[in-house]
């Protein structure tokens, strides 16, 4: 989690400005007193972010947790008290250039109900909706999936975080039952274990190595796997961090896959499964290379243009954009990486998330074609953990998604 220092300015003005105007209204209500008593509750507010931005963050040692809960308790009330402003604002410019005598308390009372409106949303996307399982079916139906893969299902899991759960099993068993009880011939997992560092999935390793599926589980890491966001002592401690998290993946039962592919058969059939690392991007390093878990030469026996049906795992839903859907025939992309940020809402087929103007892939099915004129797809899971805010909002719900492959 990274505090730039202009952004920690931005937020303390921010506060102060809010809290200046939002001061003027309740003394014109309640007089100095109640100025005097709301100041009170802002220099509380204020220390909550101080003590926030205070708490270590790059060490290897140091966690997340408070610092998360902390920020979230002050955007919440700061959040609330945007609302209130804007609604307050626009009345008294309204009764200003209307000359309308007290028109600015209808608005007052609107800013106060929206405001109230959205910290219960806040918080209800801590106690409910960021703990409710959902599960997305989606068929894919395609020419190439062998005869034996029809009706074949896989099952997608995606940014777990499991640091943010600190050492409650609660969810992730919840979780491991919910895809247990969906019967999958596959499970693939599509990066973000952790937060920071390896040590965070130590409680979670019981649990998860209860995932079960015909055809096993298979893995590949994310952005946060790498341990890139603690300032390590010396690179030996980065590098054994690493080790560490592929070794309890082993312990676990999954197979990693770092920049390989491989065969999972089925009777005569067979279809090849992909993993590529992260593919970052700047300015994060990029791991991921393709051409070492599948080349490009049409003399190897499996290739990225060749006619077996193909599925990859790659985290970062950028690289089958820039890369993948442009060079390859690969069927199908599973990723993960965005979360939706946290929120999404959701109507009918309808939907909108903050993320779809950071990605051009956020969240769901994307098809298109190839650079050859072949249909290529790509499924956005949304994520099942949190990092940044210890909530989801409103319909952006901890993702399972079942794919059965049809002919």
């Amino acid at each position: 989690m990274r505090l730039p220092v202009l952004s920690i300015v931005f937020l303390f003005i921010f506060s102060f400005l809010i809290d200046l105007y939002i001061s003027y209204d309740v003394k014109q209500i309640w007089k100095k007193r109640g100025a005097r008593i709301y100041w009170v509750s802002s220099i509380l507010c204020y220390s909550i972010l101080i003590v926030a931005i205070s708490l270590p963050r790059r060490e290897a040692d140091a966690s997340l947790s408070a610092i998360m809960w902390l920020l979230y308790t002050y955007l919440t009330i700061y959040f609330g008290k945007l609302f209130y402003f804007v609604c307050s604002l626009i009345g008294r410019l309204t009764g200003f250039c209307f000359k309308i005598k007290g028109g600015i308390y209808p608005f007052r009372l609107a800013g106060i109900f929206f405001g109230l409106l959205l910290m219960a949303i806040m918080w209800i996307g801590v106690g409910y909706t960021r703990h409710h399982i959902i599960v997305t079916h989606e068929d894919f139906y395609s020419s190439r999936v062998p005869e034996s893969f029809d009706g074949y299902r896989i099952v997608q899991l995606s940014d777990l975080h499991v640091g943010t759960w600190g050492k409650d099993t609660t969810f992730l068993k919840n979780l491991v039952d919910t895809v247990n009880g969906l019967h999958p011939d596959l499970i693939v997992f599509t990066g973000d274990l952790v937060n920071r560092e390896s040590n965070e999935l130590a409680p979670f390793t019981g649990v998860l190595s209860d995932l079960k599926a015909k055809d096993g589980v298979y893995s590949i890491l994310g952005n946060h796997d790498y341990g890139d966001y603690v300032d390590w002592p010396s690179p030996s401690e980065k590098e054994n961090n690493l080790l560490r998290l592929k070794e309890y993946q082993r312990k676990m039962g999954w197979r990693m896959l770092n920049n390989e592919s491989v065969i999972i058969r089925n009777g005569q059939d067979s279809l090849l499964l992909i993993g590529v690392e992260n593919w970052g991007e700047p300015p994060f390093p990029k791991y991921g290379d393709l051409e070492r878990s599948l080349p490009s030469g049409r003399d190897e026996q499996n290739h990225q243009n060749d006619s077996t049906f193909k599925l990859l795992l790659s985290h970062n839903p950028e690289h089958w954009n820039q890369e993948v859907s442009k060079s390859t025939n690969i069927d199908l992309t599973l990723s993960g990486h965005t979360h939706a940020m946290q929120t999404m809402i959701t109507i009918g087929n309808w939907k909108w998330s903050p993320a779809q103007y950071r990605y051009q892939q956020w969240g769901g099915r994307y098809d298109r074609e190839n650079n050859n004129g072949e249909p290529t797809s790509i499924y956005v899971n949304i994520g099942a953990g949190q990092v940044g805010m210890p909530a989801r909002l409103l319909s952006a719900y901890p993702e399972v998604t079942v794919f059965t492959l049809k002919r």
